[in-house]
């Protein structure tokens, strides 16, 4: 048997205006294709074209996630902070104020850590359903 020649070799040149273009870029950044050439002749030759999905509720709870975890970081970058300064004090009123400014991140990081329990409860229960 004779092997096929896969190699292409012809040409088709093709004017599209940009609203044409646009669409075949947005459809094509839906797909997996990794070329436009690809995407474009798969669909010349009827073949089917594979888009990717994606899940909304994930996105949003990755978007949710991304931003509690920038939370926690200021929030242990705070703590850490007044560690450093409980270190270096000497006299007993310094000592009050840090205990009340220690309150106030204590209070945040436990503020973020229930928003994160939410966040992953609520996205528990969509997957569970």
């Amino acid at each position: 048997m004779k092997k096929e020649d896969t190699n292409r070799t012809k040409w088709i040149h093709l004017r599209l205006t940009p609203s044409e273009m646009n669409l075949l870029r947005s459809r094509f950044e839906k797909s997996i294709c990794p070329k436009l050439s690809d995407f474009a002749r798969k669909n010349l030759l009827e073949k089917p074209v594979v888009l990717k999905y994606r899940n909304q509720s994930i996105d949003d709870f990755i978007a949710e996630i991304n931003r509690l975890r920038n939370d926690l970081n200021a929030v242990g970058s705070n703590y850490n902070q007044a560690v450093r300064k409980l270190h270096s004090l000497q006299h007993v009123p310094d000592f009050k104020n840090w205990i009340l400014s220690y309150e106030e991140d204590k209070k945040m990081l436990f503020e973020s850590i229930e928003k994160i329990k939410i966040c992953v409860f609520k996205m528990a229960e969509k997957w569970l359903q």
